[in-house]
């Protein structure tokens, strides 16, 4: 691997634990048991993709779940439901990007959305009441906040332009390998963290 300048990082599967399917059997226990179809139909829509961009606010993707229950759901459910896949901090790794912070700019690039970012950002000053989940990083790009979303090329570059980074030597570091892929494109070095690997111990070699 080329010399290594900059680390960019994903956030679920790889800093937090995710369960998708805490969320659909919530949604379920709710009254919507149709919701995986209503997932893909909403997948096959604009709708996820806009609300992980920004361009659908939490409240107009709120309504529309709730058009689709069974029965009457308040915000509050929806949004206890919406968050039921985030789980908890890999402590280790969050440790570990505190210790490379101090030799690398380490940034944070994560496809997620208002309510899901509110809902980690409190978890983690519940951990750390005087620190904010932000403060790990140089900079932490969100989708909602930029406008881009990964695979799109156009995240990646954003970041670049916006930090004044060499692709060729910023690691981008990601469990999902569409992600990776993408960021292959945007001329990035890049690893994908396997499903039981970790970065305190994958990296530790690769930026030997």
């Amino acid at each position: 691997m080329k010399e290594v300048k900059a680390i960019i990082f994903d956030l679920g599967g790889v800093l937090i634990n995710l369960a998708p399917n805490k969320t659909r059997d919530a949604f379920i226990e709710l009254g919507i048991p149709h919701f995986e179809e209503l997932f893909t139909v909403f997948k096959a829509t604009p709708l996820f993709d806009d609300l992980e961009t920004g361009r659908v606010q939490p409240a107009e993707f709120i309504e529309k779940i709730q058009n689709e229950s069974q029965a009457p759901i308040s915000e509050d459910q929806i949004i206890t439901a919406w968050n039921a896949m985030l789980l908890d901090f890999r402590l280790e790794s969050l440790e570990f990007i505190r210790s490379l912070s101090e030799k690398y700019p380490v940034f944070l690039y994560s496809n997620t959305n208002r309510i899901h970012y509110e809902a980690f950002e409190a978890y983690y000053r519940s951990l750390n009441p005087d620190r904010h989940f932000n403060d790990l990083f140089k900079k932490a790009y969100y989708s909602h906040e930029i406008g881009y979303r990964k695979p799109e090329i156009e995240g990646y570059q954003h970041i670049l332009n916006d930090q004044e980074l060499v692709a060729g030597n910023t690691l981008f570091v990601d469990d999902n390998a569409g992600n990776i892929e993408g960021a292959k494109l945007a001329g990035l070095l890049t690893h994908h963290l396997g499903a039981t690997e970790k970065i305190e111990h994958v990296l530790k070699d690769l930026l030997k």
